[in-house]
């Protein structure tokens, strides 16, 4: 839980919005303009797409694309979870945050590159009403014909460090031999990161990355003038980008 609260909050105190907060205060209590004229800067760079596309592709680097029919056969696929949410009403329908990773694990099981589809049991500890995230992609799974039997999930999980120790103790009970290798589902940016994590559990890792947020190529990025316009959407993008730098730092520190 104590991780989880650190992996959660430090990306808030040092995300662009938070630095800003943080200098406005400063310039409140100080009246020294340097301070607001730092948050009046962090605020135009980090909202301008040319910045937050830029992250992005550093994050994602040196990721592209595979097409999942030239992969080799593994011990398990395995999804890592990726947020899903009860929207307002009374219906108990649960909507996507990203459907990616899922049905880029549907393809390639179906594909026949493993026989085991595993999802993770991803949890928010903070109040979320959801059962793990692995329970629901089991049942819509099922619902898609993928038979019961080949599917699996983990227990509950907050981060991805759990994520890599749940998977490692069910491939251990599944599976006879000391070598794993698995097919790992997760969004590029997250990439790096996670195929660290699972490796030093032990487990060899074939990167399959999905949910691409960054531009095709550079000169795509350059010559689209709605880039240069500050916004809050990239501003959202230069947020997920330092919270991801954040983690691989934390993880470096807790590791």
């Amino acid at each position: 839980m104590v991780t989880y609260l650190i992996s959660k909050l430090l990306p808030l105190i040092f995300s662009p919005l938070g630095l800003v907060i943080v200098l406005l205060f400063l310039f409140l209590i100080s009246k020294k303009r340097q301070f607001i004229n730092s948050a009046l800067i962090f605020l135009i760079l980090f909202s301008n797409g040319i910045i937050s596309g830029t992250l992005l592709k550093v994050l994602e680097f040196p990721w592209k694309r595979i097409d999942y029919t030239t992969l080799k056969f593994a011990d398990g696929i395995v999804v890592l979870s990726t947020g899903r949410h009860l929207p307002p009403g009374n219906t108990e329908i649960i909507e996507w945050q990203d459907p990616d990773r899922f049905f880029a694990g549907i393809d390639l099981y179906r594909a026949n590159k493993s026989k085991r589809l595993i999802f993770t049991g991803g949890v928010n500890p903070l109040g979320s009403k959801l059962p793990p995230e692995g329970d629901i992609y089991l049942k819509e799974a099922i619902s898609l014909g993928i038979p019961k039997e080949n599917l699996f999930t983990t227990f509950a999980v907050f981060n991805t460090l759990q994520e890599a120790q749940a998977i490692n103790k069910l491939l251990n009970e599944v599976i006879p031999s000391n070598q794993k290798k698995i097919i790992l589902v997760t969004s590029a940016f997250h990439m790096k990161r996670a195929k660290k994590v699972f490796e030093k559990e032990g487990i060899k890792v074939i990167p399959y990355p999905v949910d691409f947020k960054g531009e095709k190529n550079f000169s795509s990025l350059l010559l689209n003038p709605v880039k240069w316009m500050p916004s809050a959407y990239h501003l959202k993008e230069s947020s997920m980008a330092i919270r991801e730098i954040i983690g691989r730092i934390i993880y470096k520190a807790i590791r």
